[in-house]
């Protein structure tokens, strides 16, 4: 054997371990491509329902929204007739109301009847922290 034959053999030999290599690296590619092919169908069997119910759920949220505004403008115009009423109530009961109450308190004092207005209760001022009395601070002042 001469040495290009040696040198040949051994190209051949490292061509061959370098084929297989290759081979052993580009099956265990395929079967991580067959695996994620795999997982990406069941993510996409998984996800359609999930996308469906959301798109269920936003539609059923967008109608609740649309009811709580319906809602929302009878509330505002029960509150707004309401003020209005409760203004008018005021301006026509309200006036007349005042007139004859300051009309029964005059009747009242015409015909002497001002017993039901409160005592006058005796003046107490306080002195580092008690009560003294009028006629005890008069002496305590003099």
């Amino acid at each position: 054997m001469s040495g290009g034959e040696v040198a040949g053999i051994l190209v051949a030999v490292f061509w061959a371990i370098l084929v297989s290599f290759l081979a052993v690296v580009l099956a265990r590619l395929a079967q991580t491509l067959k695996a994620t092919t795999k997982m990406v169908a069941e993510v996409t069997e998984q996800a359609v329902p999930l996308l469906a119910d959301a798109s269920t759920t936003v539609r059923s949220a967008r109608t609740q929204l649309d009811r709580v505004d319906a809602i929302a403008s009878d509330v505002q115009e029960v509150t707004s007739n309401a003020s209005a009423l409760s203004s008018t109530v005021a301006s026509t009961f309200g006036g007349p109301l005042v007139k004859v109450a300051a009309f029964g308190y005059g009747v009242r004092k015409a015909l002497g009847r001002g017993d039901d207005l409160p005592a006058r209760s005796e003046r107490r001022t306080v002195i580092v922290g008690r009560t003294v009395p009028a006629a005890r601070r008069r002496k305590q002042k003099g």
